[in-house]
C-alpha cells in the first residue's frame, strides 16, 4: 500500500470514487493511486459497489462530499449517471453514456467519456488508420456507444452497428446520423465480409463459455480484430482471430491512453 498510495490518507485527502457493479474487475484504482503518488498528489481512488436501485442514492451521496473531486462509471452506469451531471460533453450527448464526472471549480458537475478516445488513441498508437475506414462495431452499450462516436470523429468512413437490442441500436444511430449524415448503420450479414476492421464492444469473452460475439469466419484476410476487454488479455475472439491469420487489437490499449485523460480532465 505504501509503495503506491500517499502515506496515509489524512482530512486534506483528495478522493475519487469508481462506480460499478460488479465493481472487483476494475482496474482504474490500481493505475491511478500509483500516479498519484509518483506526481506527489494528495489523492486516492477507490471502489464503490453500487446496485443499480441504489445508484441515484450513492451518486448524490459521493457529489454531496466536499472533498471528493470526481468520480469514474463502469458496467452498468454509464447511461443512468449522465442524469447527476450539469454539463454534458459532446460525446456524452451524442453516445449518452458518461464514464467520467468531475466538479468543475464552480461546484457543476462536468461529464465526459473517454472510453471511445482512449480506444482510438489507442489503435491510432499501434499504428493502424480509421479514416476512410469501414468498421463494424458489435455493441452499442455504454462503451460501444462512446466508441461509435470517437470513430466517426476519427473519419472512419461508414460505421455498422452489430446491436441485437433494436431499439437501442436505432436511438444510438439516429443521434450518431444527426452529426454524421450516412455514416452509421445497422450491421448486416455482408457487412463482417467488407468491414477493414470489427470491434468487440460487448461483455462476451469475460468468461470462457462465452459464444463469440463475431463470426471469425466470414471476415476477409487481413480484418484487424479488436477487442475490448481487459481481462483476460487474450480472449476467445482474439485468440480466433490470430489462429485465423488476422492482426489483433486487445483492450489494454485502450485503457492505457485513458489515464492519460483521466490525467488531463481530473488535472493532476
Amino acid at each position: 500500500m505504501a509503495a503506491t498510495m500517499i502515506p496515509g490518507p489524512t482530512g486534506a485527502t483528495r478522493l475519487f470514487a469508481i462506480v460499478g457493479d460488479p465493481i472487483a474487475q476494475v482496474k482504474a484504482p490500481s493505475l491511478l493511486n500509483p500516479l498519484f503518488h509518483q506526481h506527489g498528489v494528495d489523492a486516492v481512488m477507490v471502489a464503490v459497489h453500487t446496485r443499480p436501485e441504489h445508484l441515484a442514492r450513492v451518486i448524490r451521496g459521493l457529489q454531496a462530499m466536499d472533498n471528493l473531486d470526481g468520480m469514474l462509471l463502469t458496467i452498468p452506469h454509464k447511461f443512468a449517471a449522465c442524469e447527476f451531471a450539469d454539463e454534458l460533453s459532446l460525446a456524452v450527448q451524442i453516445s449518452g453514456s458518461t464514464n467520467a464526472i468531475r466538479r468543475s471549480a464552480g461546484g457543476r458537475w462536468e461529464a465526459e467519456n473517454f472510453d471511445g478516445l482512449g480506444f482510438v488513441r489507442g489503435v491510432q498508437r499501434a499504428g493502424y488508420l480509421l479514416a476512410g475506414v469501414r468498421v463494424l462495431l458489435a455493441g452499442g452499450g455504454g462503451a460501444g456507444s462512446a466508441i461509435a462516436v470517437a470513430l466517426l470523429q476519427a473519419g472512419v468512413c461508414m460505421l455498422y452497428l452489430q446491436e441485437p437490442d433494436r431499439d437501442k441500436a436505432q436511438r444510438l444511430l439516429t443521434r450518431l446520423n444527426q452529426q454524421w449524415p450516412g455514416r452509421a448503420t445497422l450491421a448486416g450479414p455482408l457487412e463482417l465480409a467488407s468491414a477493414q476492421m470489427v470491434i468487440n464492444a460487448t461483455p462476451l469473452g469475460l468468461v470462457e463459455q462465452d459464444p463469440l460475439p463475431i463470426d471469425v469466419a466470414a471476415l476477409s484476410a487481413g480484418t484487424l480484430v479488436a477487442d475490448i476487454i481487459m481481462q483476460p488479455a487474450q480472449t476467445r475472439l482474439l485468440l480466433a482471430a490470430q489462429a485465423a491469420g488476422h492482426p489483433v487489437h486487445p483492450g489494454v490499449h485502450m485503457l492505457s491512453e485513458q489515464m492519460v485523460c483521466y490525467r488531463d480532465f481530473f488535472q493532476f
